[in-house]
């Protein structure tokens, strides 16, 4: 069965989670906005990438190329 990879947003979510960490918290600690967390947990397209890596390195995560799913691409 081939697994589906967790989106950016699902993961953030996750993790925010599995810490026990209001969107709030997350994003104090992180240093972004509150607006920033909520935008990113909801798989806004048109986030920076400097502001996601601040999120990650919370994490020990950075972003990075993934190969990407030719079959989903070439259906939109």
């Amino acid at each position: 069965m081939e697994q589906i990879p967790m989106t950016l947003s699902g993961y953030l979510k996750n993790k925010r989670k599995q810490f026990n960490l209001t969107q709030q918290q997350l994003a104090e600690k992180a240093g972004v906005g509150l607006r920033f967390i909520r935008d990113l947990e909801q798989g806004k397209i048109t986030l920076t990438m400097d502001k996601i890596n601040q999120v990650l390195k919370l994490f020990g995560q950075e972003l990075g190329p993934q190969p990407m799913n030719r079959e989903k691409f070439l259906n939109e």
